[in-house]
């Protein structure tokens, strides 16, 4: 078997209000897709994290070296891609490429042994995930003081047992949001908070010593990424967990981050930190530090069942215990045209938990006529 084509699909739709959170304004989503087809019939689809318009440039940039080769050899390939570009991409944009590739690859592998690509991943651990509702952005109409709480008292009433706040616009604010949300929610609700490294350490802890009366069960990207002593800053003067990583890249980045003791929560992107080859090796690292892992994810349907497969493996947080602590699933709730009208059966959740695919390799199947619906050409 070998490769034969490698496409991209840079997929596009305006949104019906625009959102934000603490950096930036978005009108518009997007995806970049990588469809891989073999000599024998078999067609790997996976996705890449990042600018659209970028990405598709390294996987093309990329393409060369994979036409002729066999796809089930995804771990030397991997590693020949990083090695002829590590003097120019070692973080960001390359690696962003070079994971859709990889996704796409373990789905051929999945669909050439007729299994979930988790069970050659190691097998599953678990047949679904209790999910958190990731929503909870800023509007241009409105008091988020009145529309945020109010969202999520909703995504409760959906049946998640934990969701998402973003915050990051000042501290003062973000006080004030939080208490409002948290009543809004009750106790039993697992609340999370996430900056988007929108604050340096000073304002940060601010913050955090604020908001640990609400029972904050993790404070994400409080500083910037390359901040690890900002990270380590913050995690010594709060009691609130801190999580992080969306933005690292391969288990050399992540390496950094163990060893330093920056993080308590390790967050992945499937799309980003290299494909699930190099997340699978991410998260054996985490464990032997005792650090958790809980992916990232945001994306299209695709970067979502690859994230699924991942976390059907990923060992739960406390393996010892009778009632061990499992990872918990990103769920994006915002408005996202492309997420699912791309696969034949949309992913989705029940009263808060989701069922791991368990069709051969991702265990998707792909919509074409919505894939020319919202391509960019």
């Amino acid at each position: 078997m070998k490769i034969k084509k490698v496409t991209t699909h840079i997929l596009s739709a305006k949104l019906s209000a625009p959102f934000s959170y603490s950096r930036a304004w978005y009108d518009t989503r997007t995806a970049m897709l990588v469809e891989i087809e073999t000599d024998n019939g078999l067609t790997g689809w996976g996705e890449c994290y990042g600018p659209a318009i970028m990405t598709e440039a390294v996987v093309r940039g990329i393409t060369p070296w994979l036409i002729g080769a066999d796809p089930l050899k995804s771990d030397f390939l991997w590693e020949e891609i990083y090695a002829n570009l590590r003097d120019h991409g070692q973080k960001g944009l390359v690696v962003e490429g070079l994971s859709g590739i990889d996704i796409a690859l373990w789905d051929i592998r999945g669909k050439y042994f007729s299994c979930p690509a988790y069970q050659l991943l190691g097998g599953s651990r678990r047949d679904d995930v209790q999910a958190y509702a990731t929503g909870l952005y800023r509007r241009r109409e409105g008091n988020p003081l009145e529309y945020l709480p109010a969202e999520a008292a909703g995504y409760v009433e959906q049946g998640f047992a934990a969701v998402k706040l973003k915050v990051g616009f000042g501290v003062k604010q973000d006080v004030a949001i939080t208490a409002a949300v948290r009543e809004a929610i009750g106790p039993d609700v697992e609340l999370m908070v996430d900056a988007n490294h929108a604050y340096d350490a000073v304002a940060a802890i601010q913050l955090g010593r604020q908001i640990e009366q609400y029972d904050i069960s993790w404070f994400e990207e409080p500083v910037p990424p390359e901040d690890l002593a900002g990270y380590k800053a913050v995690k010594a003067a709060l009691a609130i967990p801190l999580a992080g990583g969306e933005c690292e890249y391969t288990r050399l980045g992540f390496r950094e981050v163990l060893t330093q003791h920056a993080m308590d929560i390790i967050q992945p992107d499937i799309c980003a930190a290299g494909g699930l080859s190099e997340c699978k090796k991410i998260a054996d690292m985490a464990w032997s530090f005792g650090v958790r892992t809980n992916p990232h994810v945001w994306g299209s349907g695709i970067g979502i069942a690859a994230s699924l497969q991942f976390v059907a493996m990923v060992p739960s947080h406390t393996p010892a215990s009778l009632n061990p602590q499992q990872p918990i699933f990103e769920f994006d709730q915002t408005e996202h045209p492309v997420r699912m009208d791309i696969l034949q059966t949309p992913i989705s959740h029940q009263r808060g938990r989701i069922a791991i695919p368990q069709g051969p390799g991702l265990g998707i199947e792909i919509n074409r006529q919505a894939l020319q619906a919202y391509k960019v050409n």
